[in-house]
């Protein structure tokens, strides 16, 4: 089969991975020289310690599996089973951590506690006061820099794989085509629209009552650390925002542990992750409202630094770079992915959330699974 893939993100790439890997060929359109979304504007995390239990976890396992299989073969993702501790300051949040080592899927995660010594055993970096953290096993991490252009790249060498940048897609044409802005018709057996966080135009024509929002966060990344970051961190406000952790001792952690304001009100969290050149992702913040501002506030990035300093017991190293992304969500957040076939051989697929990076792999599987490639 020929295959036509609209969209250069992650899931995009992922999809023309699995069109690939079943021996079809595909032509991959993206309206960017390469992808400048989400995709690239996030923290490169498999995060499977959060994830609902039945189909998102299902689906997050499964993706964990397969990046580490892609990883084996395209050394430049950047793959790495690093696991992720999410550090415990309080009580409070001790308590969540306990009550989510009796979820039934507990061992699936990977999870233990560990004590403050086992803490800085597992990440020597981590020199604050802590109670602990909660290690998660099956976490990991990719290079979201460079994750795409290395997935074109091993495709590129099956001699079964076409990339056109900066083509953008203006019309269906029937049920197997689409028409570029440069006026060219690619016509295949099957088409894979991957839009992302782009939701009108095309899409809006497609699919106009789409159940996706759109989502904006900021982060930033750091120089060089001086040291290594043995796993990913995150800190005790991640377990407000992940639904695995949902239960009697985070409804008692929100009643007497409320969030520091500037954190309430930009719906922040913790996580951080190290670059292979040393430097440090953090992040981040949520924004439903629309429209959205066109500018980054400091007061979140002051309120990051404050606790990333707590957590490493040490002066962050400087800001190199900071920067807003907008990535597309379902509205019904309990739903993996919004995939729909809007004609016989077009499927939409879009609005994963944060579990973009994450699910992506899995996601394609089951799509190519639905389309018979």
């Amino acid at each position: 089969m020929r295959v036509i893939v609209v969209g250069a993100g992650v899931l995009g790439s992922m999809h023309a991975w699995q069109a690939v890997e079943r021996g079809h060929e595909v032509v991959h359109l993206e309206r960017e020289t390469e992808a400048r979304g989400a995709s690239v504007r996030n923290f490169g995390l498999v995060w499977v310690s959060g994830r609902a239990q039945g189909e998102e976890l299902d689906t997050a396992l499964r993706a964990r599996e397969l990046w580490e299989s892609i990883g084996a073969r395209v050394p430049d993702l950047g793959f790495r089973a690093n696991g992720s501790l999410t550090a415990i300051r309080t009580e409070a949040e001790l308590a969540v951590a306990e009550q989510a080592l009796a979820l039934p899927d507990a061992a699936a995660r990977g999870y233990r506690l560990l004590d403050p010594d086992e803490t800085r055993a597992a990440n020597p970096a981590l020199r604050g006061k802590l109670l602990g953290a909660l290690w998660c096993g099956r976490d990991a991490a990719v290079e979201p820099r460079t994750a795409q252009p290395a997935l074109r790249a091993a495709l590129e060498a099956t001699g079964r794989y076409t990339f056109l940048p900066g083509r953008e897609v203006r019309e269906v044409v029937g049920e197997n085509a689409v028409r570029d802005d440069h006026g060219d018709v690619h016509t295949g057996d099957l088409v894979v629209l991957c839009t992302g966080a782009w939701l009108g135009g095309l899409v809006r024509e497609l699919a106009p009552a789409l159940p996706v929002r759109r989502v904006r966060l900021q982060m930033m990344q750091t120089d060089p650390l001086g040291e290594t970051l043995t796993t990913s961190v995150a800190d005790g406000d991640s377990f407000r925002y992940y639904p695995a952790f949902a239960g009697t001792a985070l409804d008692r952690l929100r009643e007497t542990q409320p969030q520091p304001p500037v954190a309430a009100e930009h719906r922040m969290q913790l996580l951080m992750v190290q670059r292979r050149d040393g430097g440090l992702t953090i992040g981040d913040t949520h924004e439903y409202d629309q429209p959205f501002g066109f500018d980054v506030v400091e007061d979140p990035y002051d309120h990051l630094v404050g606790v990333v300093e707590d957590l490493l017991g040490r002066p962050m190293p400087r800001i190199r770079r900071r920067w807003a992304g907008v990535y597309a969500q379902c509205v019904d957040t309990t739903r993996v992915v919004h995939r729909e076939r809007v004609r016989d051989g077009v499927w939409l697929v879009t609005g994963p959330g944060g579990r973009g990076m994450t699910c992506s792999p899995a996601i394609a599987e089951t799509t190519a699974d639905l389309a018979n490639l």
